[in-house]
């Protein structure tokens, strides 16, 4: 029995040490004293203004093209006659110009990034045509 009483004044004292330390009502993080690398720092630019796409006028002609080959196996798109379901509907969704020249370039949740393997043009023209066909 005694054994027992030592125990519970042993499991009482343990957990008042952890209530007084843990819990009183304030936040607690670690923090290095020093820091390697760079720290991100949060920003309201998209970095949409460095695309060169923007700077571009694009051709939906063409864009069509470059569209059915890389985008149309992912996105709805009527004019084009896709019907892929991974991404967004494009017809439903009406993307900006900048929206997409964004995505495309630097890809988006399971979109992949495609500014190192299609031009900046191609890149514009996939936007006119998509901006073009929605009305976005």
């Amino acid at each position: 029995m005694r054994r027992t009483h030592v125990v519970a004044l042993l499991l009482v004292l343990a957990i008042g040490l952890l209530a007084t330390g843990c819990l009183d009502g304030t936040d607690q993080t670690a923090t290095p004293d020093e820091v390697v690398g760079k720290v991100p720092v949060a920003t309201t630019d998209t970095g949409a203004s460095d695309l060169p796409a923007l700077k571009l006028t694009g051709d939906a002609a063409a864009g069509k093209a470059v569209y059915t080959t890389n985008c149309g196996g992912c996105h709805t798109l009527a004019d084009a006659g896709t019907t892929g379901n991974v991404g967004p509907n494009l017809d439903d969704s009406k993307p900006s110009t900048e929206l997409i020249v964004t995505n495309v370039t630097n890809g988006k949740g399971a979109m992949p990034p495609f500014g190192e393997s299609l031009t900046a043009q191609q890149i514009a023209d996939i936007a006119a045509y998509i901006t073009q066909s929605t009305g976005g």
